[in-house]
């Protein structure tokens, strides 16, 4: 497994999301200008993102997969962001999560 350098990007990455939010200048910003579109459409640009990173991941294109991964983190964030949400919520749900297996979790969601 290679080593994971850090994910102090993931952390800039969100620091900058914020920054650009508190702009509101659509024609300068990307951020901006898909906050202003509203929830709907972030999620519509995340599922684009979605599909595009699942495609190049079914052609094994792993430059490509990487490309639309960031797109993907990029427009998560992004969504998050629309709805109010911060990655300390998210990471919290990933740590209730961390002492039960993957298809216990899964397993349990599907009885609610």
């Amino acid at each position: 497994m290679k080593n994971i350098s850090s994910f102090n990007e993931l952390q800039k990455l969100w620091e900058t999301i914020e920054l650009r939010a508190q702009n509101k200048n659509a024609k300068e910003s990307y951020v901006a200008f898909l906050l202003e579109q509203g929830v709907k459409e972030c999620a519509k640009k995340l599922g684009e993102e979605a599909v595009e990173a699942s495609i190049a991941a079914v052609k094994a294109d792993k430059k490509e997969t990487i490309k639309e991964s960031a797109d993907l983190i990029f427009h998560l964030f992004v969504l998050w962001k629309s709805l109010d949400l911060f990655p300390q919520e998210v990471m919290e749900e990933l740590k209730n999560r961390s002492n039960i297996s993957g298809l216990e979790e899964k397993k349990q969601r599907n009885n609610k």
